[in-house]
């Protein structure tokens, strides 16, 4: 970015964002944003190759960047991921805790234990494990934004992804008890609550017997005002924005991008 046409609202200079979930999706069209606007990246994800091919693509742009393979249900490895940025950077200003995991669709009676266990193992503790450790630094250093990543079935119902709702439900209660405890601290946390967008996670979902993976789709499609999903891009868009010292009121806050859904 041009040091004489920086707008304060999309300027990351001399910021230090940590991204989970990095390889693909969300996370890594964020990392190349942040990237671009200034910020040196802080990067984890479970997968290594995914990972290591992002890395080189900011390292080509010359983005600062350091990164490790991380499994956000392991508390040591978000501590780790914290460390990095502390030890190779002096400090955090933005934490993005986006890693998460789509369970197969069934109804709720169908769902065994080990799968809402691995929700919560993923979706639940990896926040929750970041956000202790990202806060503590952030608190220590004065300040500090922290985005969650959510979903529309962490605001209302999702037929038969019962075990995932509950998780993303979880998130949210997370990221608003975060933000009232620390927010005499200079710290922001909020949340996103993408609808069905094209990401991996919806590309590759697993259809129900007798559907395809375009029926599905479709299906989503059809509950949405604008009779579409979203494109990556869109909600990256928003992402950006929240992550923006300039929002400096803006907390507590679970917000919906989802072509109109939440309208009804």
């Amino acid at each position: 970015m041009n040091a004489n046409n920086r707008d304060p609202l999309l300027d990351f200079t001399g910021k230090v964002a940590l991204i989970t979930g990095a390889a693909s999706g969300f996370g890594a069209l964020l990392a190349k944003e942040l990237g671009k606007r200034g910020a040196s990246l802080v990067l984890g994800d479970i997968n290594e190759a995914g990972l290591t091919a992002i890395v080189e693509e900011l390292v080509a742009a010359d983005v600062p960047v350091q990164a490790v393979a991380c499994d956000v249900a392991s508390e040591a490895d978000c501590a780790g991921l914290v460390a990095l940025a502390r030890e190779n950077f002096g400090r955090l200003d933005i934490a993005v805790n986006n890693a998460g995991i789509a369970p197969p669709m069934h109804y709720l009676e169908e769902v065994d234990e080990a799968l809402f266990d691995q929700q919560q193992q993923v979706n639940v503790k990896g926040v929750f494990f970041g956000l202790k450790h990202q806060l503590k630094l952030m608190r220590e250093q004065g300040g500090g934004i922290i985005l969650n990543v959510s979903s529309m079935a962490g605001l209302g119902g999702a037929p038969k992804v019962s075990a995932y709702s509950a998780a993303k439900h979880s998130v949210i209660g997370l990221t608003r008890t975060a933000a009232i405890e620390y927010a005499r601290h200079n710290v922001r946390v909020n949340a996103v609550c993408p609808f069905y967008t094209l990401t991996p996670m919806v590309t590759d979902i697993e259809a129900p017997q007798g559907s395809s993976v375009e029926q599905v789709h479709a299906l989503f499609a059809a509950g949405c005002p604008m009779k579409r999903l979203g494109q990556p891009e869109e909600v990256v868009s928003v992402m950006v924005m929240l992550c923006s010292p300039a929002l400096s009121y803006l907390t507590g806050q679970a917000l919906a991008i989802d072509g109109g859904v939440s309208a009804f």
